[in-house]
């Protein structure tokens, strides 16, 4: 580990943003260097602002790889800063599979602008990775499984529960639609790959994942229009806008609803609902 260096650079990509790059308020207080804060850093980081503190200052223990995939998230660094991080934390550059889950700077940038509407981030494989506040409301805390439940892709069909928030007479389509989006990833990646070892696992516990996977699904858009039974509001019907990320097989998905309909109410009170924290 490259105490010196790491903390060197860390300063230098802080000093580099701005809290509106970020998606953060200016605020009043006068700022006595450019860029942000630490404690900025470490709040866009999920860490204390001592802990982040002390890398910079060359203190304190040698901060783990989870932390500095939290710092690089952080700081919005680009992949090849992500591992140029690792490498000075004193760790090999992060696997195929976990170098997956760093969002582009580009796309995070429009995420942070975003924090007023029901958007995420999710991968090929149906893995958020980003949510905001009020798409945690509306969905639920998707960020927090493990394993290969981290997919929709497997929950759908092997956790009845992740199905109640959809009316029933919906749930064939979205079979279909999860089973040709999972068909078209594992196309691409092939069967020695993170989509090759969900197949094999929903093939293994799921008989109508098997079904629909004989029929070698193709169909459009995975992020059609949804209708989604709120258990606070009711049922909104939406529209899901998506961005797609060529580069990281990454979408930012944005819900929204017709203007001036009763979904559209709904979505607004969604606030309301996130800031009860329900």
């Amino acid at each position: 580990m490259d105490r010196v260096r790491l903390a060197e650079f860390l300063r230098s990509r802080r000093e580099a943003l701005q809290p509106e790059d970020v998606g953060l308020p200016r605020g009043q207080r006068r700022r006595r260097t450019g860029g942000l804060r630490r404690e900025e850093v470490a709040a866009l980081s999920d860490m204390s602002t001592d802990y982040y503190s002390r890398i910079e200052q060359q203190r304190g223990p040698r901060p783990s790889e989870q932390m500095l995939a939290a710092i690089a998230r952080g700081l919005r660094l680009s992949l090849e800063e992500r591992d140029h991080l690792f490498r000075l934390g004193g760790y090999p550059t992060p696997s195929r599979v976990r170098r997956a889950e760093h969002i582009n700077p580009g796309m995070m940038r429009i995420f942070d602008g975003l924090g007023d509407a029901a958007a995420q981030v999710v991968s090929d494989l149906g893995e958020t990775l980003r949510q905001t506040r009020l798409a945690t409301a509306l969905l639920g805390d998707e960020t927090r499984h493990t394993g290969l439940a981290r997919s929709l892709h497997y929950r759908w069909f092997t956790e009845p529960e992740s199905r109640r928030i959809h009316p029933e007479e919906d749930h064939p389509g979205h079979s279909r639609l999860l089973a040709a989006d999972l068909h078209r990833a594992y196309t691409r990646a092939g069967r020695d790959s993170r989509a090759g070892e969900i197949v094999d696992g929903l093939l293994a516990r799921s008989p109508e994942f098997a079904e629909l996977w004989r029929e070698h699904p193709v169909t459009g858009p995975y992020c059609a229009a949804k209708r989604i039974q709120h258990p606070r509001l009711g049922l909104l019907e939406l529209h899901c806008q998506v961005l797609l990320d060529p580069d990281q097989s990454q979408s930012l998905l944005v819900f929204t609803a017709t203007p001036g309909s009763e979904s559209a109410e709904r979505l607004r009170l969604l606030s309301v609902v996130a800031g009860q924290g329900l």
